[in-house]
């Protein structure tokens, strides 16, 4: 290896081989190609693009990722076996840079299943080696389960592989076993121990059965491995493989105490996280690293204020570096002022001190009840304070509702009509239709519904509803609009406020009136 190849890390992404082995994550020949372009654009030193042999589908895709590929090493998987060597050669040849990948289990439990003597598997490691060197001069050889193989036996048979031709030397931890000590330990003791081994590169496949996949691929690094087997999101066998873009930024973050270099190109790592999620059926978790949708968004109030302040007191990296737009603020029942304030700077609504404050109220109630507050939740939040706050004449204390399907709905209403607190219980067609009749019996007015209108402010069962009504009397329109994960409350609200702007209209506290005309909504 020259001198500058021995600080870098070379990124070898094995999303269509053993990304693609995770049980119900199959992709289609077009999603596999769009996948390899995706990699490829983004540095990705070597695509595994799959395992030729194991059916005519994966030959083809292996073998037209190889004719599209420009300068990415495009690498096939071949068991110790001559016919897997040559089925993948013929998928990868046409390659500008093609590689073949053979490996062979050498642990004592993997040794067992084709019952071969430690001679007789070291011959055929010599064999098959030689086999591939002779039809490709980028061969990478693995011991698969290296980690639980003797000692003794690795280093033979990790030698055999660099005589016959083994350009790269891959140590799997195929079962996640290992610790980062272990890691960096064992890829150390080979390179110094290994006769050639200092004329190879030495790569590393971590599982991440104990969640340690990233630390012991790092760790290896440190060893002198340098080629990282890592997967878009992790994807891959059980728990999943090193993730790729754990490790890339790692890589870019502490350069400080890991003075090596990778070529990826981190703006492209939220897009590509994204697309593989999709065409693998795979989501992925909401707190993981680098690509999760919570890895730079911020709830707590204490978070957010420092965010707003410096972004570097809470996070090590900038979100535009793995392509995102910025750091997000979401609002929850752990947020603070600040980042209410700055949330409605953002919405374009400019509020003042006293505002604030009840909007904030509000906020917070509303959070309570809800996981997560979007944007349009906070403008609901934002026009229900607009529109009480006006000195109303009317104001509901508080709503009880009772209805099913046996019999009719009864609301029971507590409302303050001119500063004096009154409660009526009345029986309707329905919640709605139930609580207005209870607001008209404590505030008799002549006012027709002329609309009422219901619309979920965000998706799911918790989701605000904004509720719009509209009302006629003497010519006079008013419209009032309410918010609230409860729609018979939200109804309530947008009722009662319609009826205090009429209120401010008429100019008077009302009286008696005759019966109205009311259209009935359950």
């Amino acid at each position: 290896m020259t001198d500058q190849s021995k600080d870098r890390v070379y990124i070898f992404d094995t999303t269509l081989r053993d990304g693609e082995q995770s049980p119900g994550a199959t992709m289609t020949h077009d999603e596999k190609l769009e996948i390899a372009e995706l990699l490829e654009d983004m540095g990705v030193d070597i695509i595994e693009a799959g395992f030729p042999i194991a059916s005519e589908g994966d030959f083809k895709a292996v073998k037209d990722i190889a004719e599209r590929s420009k300068e990415t090493v495009i690498c096939g998987l071949a068991r110790a076996q001559l016919p897997d060597i040559d089925r993948c050669w013929e998928a990868v040849k046409h390659a500008p840079r093609p590689r073949i990948h053979t490996f062979i289990g050498t642990s004592p439990l993997h040794r067992a299943i084709p019952n071969l003597t430690m001679d007789e598997m070291a011959d055929r490691i010599h064999e098959t080696v030689t086999h591939a060197r002779n039809l490709c001069d980028n061969v990478q050889w693995s011991p698969m389960d290296a980690t639980r193989t003797e000692w003794d036996y690795l280093c033979r048979v990790v030698e055999i592989a660099i005589k016959a031709g083994a350009t790269t030397i891959n140590i799997p931890d195929t079962v996640g076993y290992t610790a980062p000590r272990e890691s960096a330990s064992l890829i150390k003791r080979l390179i110094e121990t290994v006769p050639g081994a200092d004329e190879v590169i030495f790569a590393t496949h971590c599982h991440n059965d104990l969640g340690m996949a990233t630390a012991n691929a790092l760790a290896a690094v440190e060893g002198g491995a340098r080629q990282i087997e890592c997967t878009i999101n992790g994807l891959g066998e059980r728990a999943g493989n090193t993730a790729l873009e754990e490790v890339v930024m790692a890589l870019k973050t502490r350069g400080d105490i890991m003075p090596f270099y990778t070529e990826i190109d981190t703006r492209k790592i939220m897009h590509i996280s994204r697309r593989v999620s999709t065409v693998s059926g795979f989501p992925v978790q909401f707190n993981k690293a680098i690509v999760g949708k919570n890895a730079f968004a911020h709830e707590s109030g204490i978070h957010q204020d420092g965010m707003l302040k410096n972004a570097e007191t809470f996070e090590i990296m900038r979100p535009e570096d793995v392509g995102i737009a910025g750091t997000s603020l979401p609002l929850g029942k752990h947020s603070g002022r600040a980042a209410l304030r700055a949330k409605l700077k953002d919405l374009g609504v400019d509020v003042g001190d006293n505002q604030l404050k009840d909007i904030f109220v509000r906020f917070k109630d509303l959070a309570d009840r809800k996981k997560e507050v979007f944007d349009d939740d906070i403008l609901a939040l934002v026009t229900a304070h607009m529109a009480d706050e006006q000195e109303n004449h009317l104001e509901i204390v508080s709503l009880k509702v009772i209805c099913g399907t046996a019999g009719q709905a009864e609301a029971v209403l507590e409302m303050e009509v001119g500063g004096a607190e009154m409660s009526a219980d009345e029986f309707g067609d329905g919640p709605v239709d139930a609580t207005f009749k209870a607001v008209r019996k404590l505030y008799p007015n002549k006012a027709r519904l002329q609309l009422y209108q219901v619309n979920a402010v965000t998706e799911g069962t918790d989701a605000q509803a904004t509720v719009s009504v509209r009302l006629e009397e003497d010519g006079k329109i008013a419209t009032g609009q309410s918010a609230d994960t409860d729609t018979v409350v939200a109804s309530a609200r947008a009722y009662v406020n319609a009826l205090n702007r009429l209120h401010v209209r008429r100019g008077k506290t009302g009286g008696d009136v005759k019966e109205i005309s009311y259209k009935d909504v359950s």
